[in-house]
């Protein structure tokens, strides 16, 4: 997310980060109501990244804010109603367990405003909490549907950043890295 403190850090080390927000889930009467009022809600944001030259991943962390369909329309028309080519979408496979079901259309969505992709492994929701973080966060690889979602990423033609995300307090980082790449380079051993 963004803090003022940021700013003079980008500048004084003239470094250039992807800053990701989560896409408000705002009342309207209509899915175009609510479009028009998340893009306004974000705008000082979208202001101050374009300002200082970098990219803006919206970020989907559930509610309507993190539906692919509209966190695409409002990338959309954040692009064409303000003119902010600089924003984009980041998806994360471990808020998107509600997604598995018809993941490929879903993928499909945000084809062509995707700047990071972030995996991990996904379990059921009909045979876990996936709310429950021991369920949410788990190795890739060791999930039940992470394969199909590979497999849509990789037909879509995505060729963005990929990232793990290191959500496991229980565990060293450099472990639960490990593990992600070992389930990664698997499942890709797998596919071929």
């Amino acid at each position: 997310s963004w803090h003022p403190a940021l700013e003079p850090l980008i500048e004084k080390n003239g470094i250039r980060p992807q800053i990701w927000t989560i896409v408000p889930s705002p009342e309207g009467a209509t899915n175009d109501e609510k479009v028009a009022e998340a893009a306004r809600q974000l705008l000082p944001l979208v202001e101050t990244t374009r300002r200082l030259g970098l990219s803006l991943g919206l970020y989907n962390h559930g509610g309507w804010g993190g539906e692919p369909e509209n966190m695409a329309a409002v990338c959309r028309y954040l692009r064409t109603e303000h003119d902010a080519p600089h924003v984009g979408i980041v998806y994360n496979f471990h808020h998107g367990h509600a997604h598995v079901t018809n993941f490929a259309e879903r993928f499909d969505a945000m084809s062509g405003l995707l700047i990071c992709v972030n995996l991990n492994g996904m379990l059921d929701p009909a045979d876990h909490d996936v709310n429950d973080q021991r369920f949410k966060i788990v190795p890739i690889g060791s999930g039940r549907h992470e394969r199909r979602m590979l497999d849509a990423v990789i037909a879509s033609g995505y060729s963005g950043p990929i990232g793990i995300l290191d959500h496991r307090d229980d565990l060293d980082s450099e472990v639960a890295l490990r593990r992600n790449l070992d389930g990664l380079a698997e499942l890709l051993r797998e596919s071929r």
